[in-house]
């Protein structure tokens, strides 16, 4: 496999990371297309185990978010730039505190956003936990799931 089609496959991967944080974008569908593309395209073994584990998770992904309450984040108060600090923060987390500091990381940035935006600690923690009780929980979901499947992808690539 070519460095160009590893390369066109990250980057399928990348929009359906940022897919996620955006409403209609079929995000983490177009990661697992990504990992079912590089698995077609890659003869060895360990792209179609990766394959399989992938389509597990999103599928318990998916299980798990039909059981959490609809996604009202509008009426929540989220905003689009939310979702950019949020997404930005739960990516940082998840490579500097491996996995584990996607939460964390999510949580923060969304808190960092509120705290800019209001400024005042009290009133930033209460839009957080409005925007997450409104459906940020279903989004951390969906974007945890989908950087798993993306560490996952990159960890058979660089050491497959």
């Amino acid at each position: 496999m070519g460095a160009w089609d590893l390369l066109l496959i990250g980057l399928v991967m990348l929009f359906g990371l940022c897919g996620v944080l955006v409403p209609g974008v079929p995000g983490s569908w177009l990661v697992w297309a990504a990992v079912l593309w590089w698995a077609l395209k890659d003869p060895r073994a360990v792209s179609w185990w990766v394959l399989v584990g992938t389509t597990g998770v999103l599928f318990l992904s998916q299980v798990v978010r039909w059981q959490l309450p609809p996604r009202r984040l509008r009426a929540g108060g989220a905003t689009p730039r939310m979702a950019v600090y949020a997404g930005i923060g739960a990516l940082l987390g998840f490579f500097l505190l491996p996995v584990l500091g996607a939460f964390p990381g999510f949580v923060g940035g969304a808190y960092l956003h509120e705290r800019l935006r209001l400024g005042r600690h009290g009133e930033a923690v209460a839009a957080v936990r409005r925007v997450m009780r409104a459906g940020g929980t279903s989004v951390f979901v969906e974007l945890f799931t989908c950087l798993l499947i993306a560490g996952a992808w990159l960890g058979a690539t660089l050491w497959g």
